[in-house]
Formats: C-alpha cells, sequence, structure tokens
C-alpha cells in the first residue's frame, strides 16, 4: 500500500492582502489582541488602497489566514517621534503614506495563536525586508510590543526586562522574534499604546537597517547641527610678562571648554595687551611686538587641543619691509591645534592712535 505523501503537508502561501480580506483580518485581531479595539473597515480600505505591498498575508490551505503584518513609508525627515502610533501611521489610515520616502514604518503584524512557533513572523519580516529593498528604502522602524512583561512588572522595570529579554534569560513573544530577524533596539517607548494591558503600555522602537540601500546622486541637504559660541569681555590691564598674558587668555579658554563652547571669539586687537612689554616709540613698539608671533602662536595652538575649542582671534600685527602701521590677519586656531589664517591683508589701527600706513 502506498501512502499519499501530500495527505500531511500543510500549505501555505504569502500574499498581498486586499479589501476583501477585512473579515478575516479582524477575526485574527481579535484572537491575538483581545481586549483592543480592530480596525474599522474604512481603515482597512485605506491601508490596502494606499500601499498595498505594504500589506502582506499569510494563509493556510482550508483555514484562511493565521498571519498578517502592515506598513508604510514615511520620510523620517518628517517624523518628530517615531514612538508615536498615531500620529506616524495616520492612526491605521496612512493617508500619510509617500512613496518618496526613506523609511518602511511597520504598523501592525500578528500570528494565530494556534499557529505561533511555526516561524510565521520570520516569514512575514522576510518579505517587509523584500519591500524595503524592492522601495530602495533606508531601512525599517518599527514599534514592538513587550506582551510579556505583564507577568514581571512587579519584578523588574520595563528596561530590566527587556534586558533580560535581549540577554535571551527571558522569553518574550514579541521582542525576542524581532531580535531574532536582525532588527536592533533603539530605545523604549511609555506609554506608546495605554490599552495594550499585556505590555503595560510600554513598547520598543527597533530598526532593521538596509545595507542594500542605493543613494541618490542628486545633491542631499543636510540636517542644520547647533553649535555654541562666546564671546570674551576682555580687560585690557597692564601685565609685567608674556605669562602673564598666556594665564589671562587661558582662563577664558578654560571657561569656554568647561561650558561645551565650540567657538571661543577674543576681541579686537586685544594683543595690544603686550605693548606694556615693549618701550619706545609707537612704530618701534609696534615692530616689538611682533617678536612675539612665535610664542603667541605655540600658546593657542596648545590651548586649542587643550580645552577642545576653536578659539578665533584677532589680527596679529606683522612687520613687512619698512612698515610704519601693522598689517595683520584674523586666526582661527582649530580643536586639531591648526591654525587657519585670513587672507586679506588688514590695515590696523593702534591704540596710541597712530594711523597705520605703508611704506612704497
Amino acid at each position: 500500500m502506498t501512502t499519499d505523501l501530500s495527505d500531511f503537508e500543510q500549505r501555505l502561501r504569502l500574499r498581498t492582502l486586499t479589501v476583501d480580506d477585512y473579515d478575516a483580518v479582524v477575526a485574527l485581531q481579535l484572537q491575538c489582541f483581545p481586549g483592543m479595539e480592530v480596525w474599522p473597515r474604512h481603515t482597512w480600505r485605506s491601508l490596502v488602497t494606499r500601499f498595498p505591498a505594504g500589506q502582506l498575508g499569510i494563509e493556510a490551505e482550508d483555514e484562511g489566514l493565521i498571519a498578517t503584518c502592515s506598513a508604510l513609508i514615511v520620510n523620517s525627515g518628517d517624523v518628530a517621534d517615531w514612538y508615536d502610533w498615531e500620529s506616524v501611521s495616520d492612526d491605521g489610515n496612512i493617508r500619510n503614506h509617500d512613496p518618496d520616502g526613506d523609511t518602511l514604518y511597520g504598523i501592525e503584524m500578528q500570528v494565530a495563536p494556534d499557529w505561533r512557533g511555526y516561524r510565521l513572523s520570520r516569514r512575514l519580516y522576510a518579505a517587509r525586508k523584500d519591500v524595503c529593498r524592492q522601495h530602495n528604502l533606508e531601512r525599517i522602524i518599527i514599534g514592538g510590543r513587550i506582551p510579556g512583561y505583564r507577568e514581571h512588572a512587579d519584578a523588574m522595570t520595563a528596561r530590566e526586562y527587556v534586558e533580560a529579554v535581549q540577554g535571551k534569560r527571558l522569553f518574550d513573544p514579541v521582542l525576542t522574534s524581532q531580535l531574532a530577524n536582525g532588527f536592533v533596539l533603539k530605545r523604549i517607548i511609555a506609554d506608546y499604546l495605554p490599552s495594550d494591558e499585556d505590555s503595560a503600555g510600554y513598547a520598543t522602537e527597533l530598526e532593521w537597517p538596509n545595507l542594500d540601500h542605493r543613494r541618490a546622486r542628486s545633491r542631499q541637504l543636510r540636517s542644520v547641527h547647533p553649535v555654541r559660541v562666546a564671546a570674551v569681555q576682555y580687560q585690557m590691564r597692564r601685565i609685567k610678562s608674556f605669562d602673564d598674558f598666556a594665564q589671562q587668555a587661558e582662563f577664558f579658554i578654560d571657561t569656554a571648554g568647561d561650558y561645551k563652547a565650540d567657538f571661543l571669539v577674543f576681541p579686537e586687537l586685544f594683543t595690544l595687551q603686550l605693548l606694556s612689554l615693549v618701550e619706545g616709540r609707537p612704530g618701534e613698539a609696534a615692530r616689538a611686538l611682533a617678536d612675539f608671533t612665535p610664542r603667541y602662536l605655540e600658546l593657542f595652538a596648545d590651548m586649542a587641543v587643550k580645552y577642545h575649542v576653536y578659539n578665533l582671534r584677532s589680527r596679529w600685527p606683522r612687520c613687512s619691509r619698512k612698515l610704519v602701521g601693522v598689517i595683520g590677519r584674523g586666526q582661527l586656531r582649530e580643536r586639531r591645534g591648526m591654525t587657519l589664517d585670513g587672507r586679506r591683508p588688514m590695515v590696523s589701527m593702534h591704540a596710541s592712535g597712530l594711523p597705520a600706513r605703508t611704506c612704497a
């Protein structure tokens, strides 16, 4: 007697969902998420109409749908907070679906209780990754439930529970599967779905980066990054040595470093304080001031590296031929100690009132 093995086969089929699947999807939601509201019919129609490729299901022969997932495409630059499920998904209606976006956002995944343990979620995640690759998206973002947390909520915080799941000391029916499918935990979200009692309202934000993503060759706009600029109110007092000048300058650079300033701006011609160290007529004093150049440059190079602050300084006097006045350039000392030297020759005025001029 020959046994027909086909009698023992379970035939599963992965496919995109349609409007006609509404009743089956709602029935599955009632099994998977008892106590939570199901999608209205108009929401389901909006999902499968606006982004059919993102609504996927697995059906078993003679049983119908046993697992489904839904998603939409968004532009990450338009999303203020990934944890705001209602805002990102338009409360499930996905009227904000953007075919030109860069991120696939998963809004639901469900597997029939009798079919859990058959790795159906792995098949759905693999299908989502295919959708992400086909649309050349940068990533998949999901906000995942942690339904196993309810049993441990009295003994540990949500963070401790998630860390235990990551360390494989505890099993969570959702998070464990997500981590096994290559998703990276970004953060824990409180009050994600307050009606989700099994998760105590908590959820996790996870990301899967698409390594096959190809960036467009068109010009990409960069985000604006704020910088902190500090300005020095410098007291021009008489000093007795170059070390006095260095000590006063270092005080301001040190303070700017404590406040995590990116740039420190010194006043115009604050280096004229060094005139108190030289003697002679104004023209001679200006020439003598240029002799401090090596020590001056070494000082600010060292301070920029030591305190990790860009320091922007005024023009420094440099003698050229029979210069009666002073020619200088503004300087920016980088955190690495390199000098970015302004290339505009500037004619400076002296504190003594002597007009700067050059000789032919």
